[in-house]
């Protein structure tokens, strides 16, 4: 009852107001009004349609105080103003940002790129002062996701879809103009033989999605309802076919092929030495190393290599684009086949399809009859003609009686009419020939005489110098033999520092540091920026 009346009713009154209630429950009745003219739910109950004793103010029917009755006027449902500027200032001000500039801001909680030199000592492009608002939000706007958002930015998603669309129509048109073109171009065997493979495809394209169509209908999960002889019912789902038998029941060796019974899976052959004509069964490996399942794992295997090789291409998230495509592969890369397939064949012709070969090509021989003299001259018919290549041979140019590459010495290859190792020279014969071999004596003579009359130079005793520190002067010449001696020393003492076993426990230091001492110190050092430390033993 939707009344906040709480007076005493006799119990003629009470059966009355119930009987009116049940009235307009059941829409016999009008419904109840409340003061805004309102028709309240009768189904609502009473102890929410009736007012607590403290709001209780009127006897008339009401759900205000169900309503938000309390209002805050400092509540707002507005947003911050984004991007907005107050003020454009011209130079520095005392206290504002000195990265920037902003007087709403310092430098530590400045949004701007940190200048190489800030606005506060180049007083140049300072930034404008932001808006800065607050205002207390009620409890719907802070909960409001979509508080300040801006439709208008939509529009951009819906450009780049329609933008998607259309260039996918323009495509799609673009092809089925090039079919067009392609059929009406070809009328040989080649082109019918094309024509039929594509009827193929489009045939099996057609079963492929009767099949995916069977088996979206295959998934749908059956329900029959079961009724029990107390009158409930229930469904009860047909997952599988109960007469089949169980994989794991198949055989029940414990070392015979694993069950998964989480997915249901058996890999391998439960029955190995069966039949295989009485088999129904050999294991889920079978179904995924036969049919389709080849097919999706090579379309799998070019998504993953397209993807790696930088398409955009996913085969869960797009999978009818990666099909596309790899039919696409496919077309292009037989085409690719064919194409450096014919090229082989023009270029180097096809002996399988050619007509038997004469027998004079065959055995280099012919039934024409010839007939020679003492002399060795021709007296009937006409001498065998040696084949040639194609490639031009016994072509002299520059005058040369032979070609370039008859003549060898010292890894060089030559003419050997004028003994030239220069290509496309012009031929100078004997005469160049006896040049060359005078100019080489003479050549050898040379160098003779310059060994014979050159002067030996006097040895000069190499002193090692100093190499550590920068102070040293370039003339402080080391001894060899102090210099082994100390470093047969700086040896010892690195290995005593490794070897805590070696090491002496009264210790004399020595404070006459002689040059081949810190000669030794700067050889044995290791450099920690050496690539080859680690070598060093």
């Amino acid at each position: 009852m939707a009344t906040a009346s709480v007076a005493f009713k006799s119990r003629e009154d009470h059966r009355k107001q119930i009987e009116l209630e049940e009235a307009r429950k059941a829409g016999l009745a009008p419904a109840e009004v409340d003061e805004d003219g309102k028709e309240i739910n009768p189904h609502i109950p009473q102890y929410m349609s009736s007012a607590p004793w403290y709001l209780d103010n009127s006897q008339k029917p009401s759900l205000r105080h169900q309503r938000k009755w309390k209002s805050d006027p400092n509540y707002s449902k507005s947003w911050y103003d984004r991007g907005a500027k107050v003020y454009q200032a011209e130079k520095y001000r005392k206290g504002a940002c000195e990265n920037c500039g902003g007087m709403t801001h310092d430098a530590k909680s400045c949004m701007e790129r940190p200048r190489k030199v800030g606005a506060k000592w180049t007083n140049k492009h300072i930034a404008p002062d932001e808006k800065v608002e607050s205002f207390e939000l009620d409890y719907d706007g802070k909960r409001d996701r979509w508080n300040g958002y801006d439709t208008s930015s939509y529009a951009r998603v819906v450009e780049r879809y329609e933008a998607r669309d259309a260039a996918r129509s323009k495509h799609l048109k673009e092809q089925q103009l090039k079919k067009l073109e392609e059929k009406n171009s070809n009328e040989s065997d080649e082109a019918l033989a094309s024509d039929e493979d594509n009827y193929e495809d489009d045939l099996r394209v057609d079963e492929a999605k009767v099949d995916e169509s069977k088996q979206m209908d295959f998934a749908k999960v059956e329900k029959r309802v079961r009724t029990t002889g107390g009158g409930s019912t229930g469904t009860v789902r047909n997952l599988r076919i109960r007469e089949d038998t169980a994989k794991y029941l198949l055989n029940l060796d414990v070392n015979s092929a694993h069950y998964d019974p989480k997915t249901r899976s058996m890999r391998e052959d439960p029955l190995p030495d069966a039949d295989p004509n009485e088999k129904f069964y050999g294991g889920d490996n079978q179904y995924r190393n036969s049919g389709q399942a080849l097919e999706f794992k090579q379309l799998n295997i070019h998504a993953w290599d397209a993807f790696d090789k930088g398409q955009d291409i996913h085969m869960q998230a797009a999978p009818s684009q990666a099909e596309l495509l790899y039919k696409n592969y496919k077309v292009i890369k037989e085409k690719l086949k064919t194409q450096t397939k014919d090229t082989i064949m023009e270029k180097y012709g096809n002996a399988a399809s050619e007509e038997e070969l004469p027998r004079e090509l065959l055995l280099g021989q012919s039934e024409r009859q010839v007939e020679y003299d003492r002399a060795g001259r021709i007296i009937k018919g006409q001498e065998t003609v040696l084949p040639k290549s194609k490639y031009e041979e016994d072509v002299y140019i520059n005058n040369h009686t032979s070609v370039w590459g008859s003549w060898w010495k010292d890894h060089q290859w030559g003419y050997k009419c004028c003994k030239q190792t220069i290509r496309n020279s012009y031929c100078t014969g004997a005469a160049g020939i006896k040049a060359a071999e005078a100019a080489t004596d003479l050549m050898k003579a040379n160098i003779a005489h310059k060994e014979a009359t050159e002067e030996l130079p006097a040895p000069v005793e190499e002193k090692r110098l100093a190499t550590w520190g920068t102070e040293v002067p370039d003339d402080l010449v080391l001894d060899e033999k102090l210099l082994a001696e100390a470093l047969r020393k700086e040896n010892e003492r690195k290995k005593e520092e490794k070897d805590e076993r070696k090491r002496k426990y009264n210790v004399r230091w020595n404070d006459e540091v002689t040059p081949e001492d810190m000669e030794a110190y700067r050889m044995t050092k290791i450099h920690h920026d050496d690539p080859m430390k680690n070598f060093l033993r």
